[in-house]
C-alpha cells in the first residue's frame, strides 16, 4: 500500500494514502466505522488507473488523531478541511457506511466541491429501527476509538433532522450501491434515497451484504467504472 502521509486540518491531524498519477482527476475515499484507508486495498488499484486517489483515515481511526469527540458534522467538516488543505477543488467522493453518510453531507453542504458521488451502503437519514446499542468494549488494543462508535449509535438513533433535507441539495451525479437483502441496511431506504437525490442511480449487488467492495470487488468496480466513465 501507499505510504501514510499526514496533514493538519483544524484541531486534528488526518492521515491519508495516495495512489495514481499526479494531474489525474482526484477521488477521495472514506471508510466505514472501525476501518481506515487500508480498507480499500482490494479496489484502489483499479480506481487509481483513472484517478489520483486519496484514502483518508477519518478522525478516531487508524493513523489520524483520536480526539475523543466525534459526530457526522465533524467527519463532514474534516473532509472539507482536507480538500482545502490539499488544494483539491472538485473531487469524486466515494464513501462506505459511516464514510458514505459523511460524503452525502459533504455533497449537500458544498455541492461545488463534489463532481461525482458514490455511496456504498449508506445509512438512511432516519432513526434506526430498532434503536442501536453500544457494544461492550473488547479486550486489548483497538484499531479505532470506541467513542466514535458511541457517537455513531447516538446519531443513528436520533439523527439531525437536517439530514433529511441533505439529499435534495446534492447536485453531483450520484451512484448508490446496495448489498441486497443480506445487508443490515434496509434496501428500500437506499431506493428512497436515490429518489430524493436529483441525479442518482441505484445498483444492487445481491448477496454482497454490507461489505460490497470487500466481498464482491469485481461487481463493485464494474458499477463504479461504468458510473465514472465519461458521459456522452
Amino acid at each position: 500500500m501507499s505510504d501514510v502521509q499526514k496533514v493538519q486540518v483544524g484541531e486534528v491531524q488526518l492521515a491519508y494514502r495516495v495512489w495514481g498519477e499526479e494531474g489525474a482527476p482526484p477521488a477521495v475515499l472514506l471508510h466505514c466505522l472501525g476501518e481506515d484507508g487500508e480498507d480499500w486495498r482490494g479496489v484502489v488499484g483499479r480506481i487509481a488507473g483513472t484517478h489520483r486517489v486519496f484514502a483518508l483515515d477519518q478522525r478516531g481511526h487508524g493513523h489520524s488523531d483520536w480526539p475523543g469527540e466525534y459526530g457526522f458534522a465533524q467527519w463532514r467538516d474534516d473532509v472539507l478541511g482536507f480538500l482545502q488543505a490539499l488544494g483539491l477543488e472538485r473531487v469524486t467522493l466515494i464513501g462506505h457506511s459511516l464514510g458514505a453518510l459523511a460524503a452525502l453531507l459533504v455533497a449537500a453542504e458544498r455541492p461545488d466541491r463534489v463532481d461525482r458521488l458514490i455511496l456504498e451502503e449508506v445509512p438512511p437519514p432516519l432513526p434506526a429501527d430498532p434503536p442501536q446499542e453500544v457494544p461492550e468494549q473488547p479486550a486489548g488494543p483497538q484499531p479505532f476509538d470506541r467513542q466514535a462508535k458511541a457517537a455513531v449509535v447516538a446519531e443513528r438513533n436520533a439523527p439531525d433532522p437536517a439530514w433529511w433535507d441533505a439529499p435534495a441539495k446534492v447536485t453531483a451525479p450520484t451512484l448508490i450501491i446496495g448489498g441486497g437483502e443480506s445487508s443490515h441496511i434496509p434496501q428500500h431506504h437506499l431506493a428512497g434515497l436515490a429518489e430524493r437525490i436529483p441525479d442518482a442511480r441505484l445498483v444492487t449487488v445481491e448477496g454482497a451484504g454490507h461489505l460490497v467492495h470487500e466481498g464482491h470487488p469485481g461487481e463493485f468496480l464494474a458499477a463504479v467504472n461504468s458510473f465514472l466513465a465519461p458521459r456522452p
